[in-house]
C-alpha cells in the first residue's frame, strides 16, 4: 500500500485552456518561455516529504484531506480546483528521472487561494493540513493512453451551498487535458528534471535530492475551466466542495447530479471527493 505522505506531491499549472485566465493567474506566467502554444506554464510542488532547509517549511506539511478544507487564516477567497490526480512509479536512470509509469488516477481539489503577490505558485496551494482534497477511491490504470480506462472519464464539480448545488466547474473529459497520456508524462519528467527557479515556479531537483526515496509521486493534472458561477463564487464557511471522476459510458451528467444531491456514491468506478469547508 502506498503512504501518501512519504511521497512527493505535485500540480500542472496551466493544462486546460482558459483555466489560468479565469483564476486570474495568467500575468504570473508572462515570462515564462514554452516550447508550445498549449503548453502547461510549470510544475509546482504541493508537498515535500523533506526535513531539508533547502524546502520551504509550509511544503513540509501533509496537505490532503478527503473530508474537509480548513480556511486559511487571514484570506478571503479560495476557490475549489477540480482535477485528475494520478499517482505515478518513478523510475531512474542514474541521478535522473527517465519514465514515470502510471499506475493510479483519483479526484482531486487543489484547493488555491487567489490573492496577489505570490511569489510562488506554491505559496497559494498548501497553508496547511487539510488545504487540499483526495478521494479515498484510488483506481488503478491499465494503460496510460485514450484506449485505457481513463479515456473514457470526465471530471465534474460542484458547490453544495445549503440545500442548492451549482455546478462549479465545466464537465470536461479528462482526455481533453492540453497535455495528456505520454505528452504529459514525458512533460513532467522534464520538468522534476531540469525546470528551474524562474518566476512562479521552482527548482524542484534540488527538493527531490532532499527525500530520502523517491519511488512514487502524485501530480495533479490541471484544473478544469469555471462554470460562470465557479468563477465568480469563492468558498465559505459550511460549503461542501465535490469533485467526481466517472466514466461518461456509464453515467449521464444528469445522474451524477442526482448523486451529488442525494450522496449516493457506492460504485467503485466512481472517484468522489466530498469535502467541507471549515474555518
Amino acid at each position: 500500500m502506498i503512504d501518501l505522505e512519504k511521497i512527493p506531491c505535485f500540480g500542472v499549472a496551466g493544462n486546460f485552456t482558459g483555466h489560468l485566465e479565469q483564476a486570474g493567474e495568467d500575468k504570473d506566467f508572462e515570462n515564462v518561455f514554452v516550447k508550445e502554444k498549449n503548453e502547461p506554464k510549470a510544475l509546482f510542488p504541493t508537498f515535500i516529504p523533506s526535513k531539508s532547509s533547502l524546502v520551504p517549511d509550509y511544503l513540509k506539511v501533509f496537505p490532503f484531506s478527503s473530508e474537509k478544507i480548513i480556511f486559511p487564516r487571514g484570506e478571503e477567497k479560495i476557490q475549489i480546483e477540480p482535477e485528475c490526480a494520478i499517482i505515478f512509479k518513478v523510475e531512474r536512470n542514474g541521478s535522473l528521472i527517465s519514465n514515470l509509469k502510471a499506475e493510479y488516477f483519483a479526484s482531486s481539489n487543489d484547493c488555491s487561494i487567489r490573492k496577489a503577490g505570490a511569489k510562488k505558485i506554491s505559496e497559494k496551494k498548501n497553508w496547511g493540513n487539510c488545504s487540499k482534497g483526495l478521494s479515498e477511491n484510488l483506481i488503478s490504470i491499465d494503460e496510460f493512453s485514450e484506449v485505457g480506462i481513463l479515456g473514457d472519464y470526465r471530471i465534474a464539480s460542484f458547490l453544495v451551498r445549503g440545500e442548492k448545488v451549482f455546478e462549479y466547474g465545466e464537465n470536461s473529459f479528462v482526455k481533453n487535458y492540453n497535455y495528456i497520456w505520454k505528452t504529459l508524462s514525458d512533460w513532467i519528467c522534464e520538468k522534476l528534471n531540469f525546470q528551474k527557479d524562474l518566476g512562479p515556479a521552482e527548482e524542484i531537483s534540488k527538493y527531490l535530492e532532499s527525500v530520502e526515496s523517491v519511488e512514487w509521486i502524485l501530480v495533479s493534472i490541471g484544473a478544469t475551466r469555471y462554470t460562470n458561477f465557479g468563477e465568480n463564487n469563492f468558498l465559505l464557511n459550511g460549503d461542501e466542495a465535490v469533485v467526481v471522476l466517472y466514466p461518461d459510458s456509464k453515467y449521464s451528467a444528469e445522474q451524477i447530479l442526482q448523486k451529488v444531491k442525494e450522496r449516493n456514491f457506492e460504485e467503485k468506478d466512481i472517484s468522489v471527493l466530498i469535502q467541507k469547508i471549515v474555518y
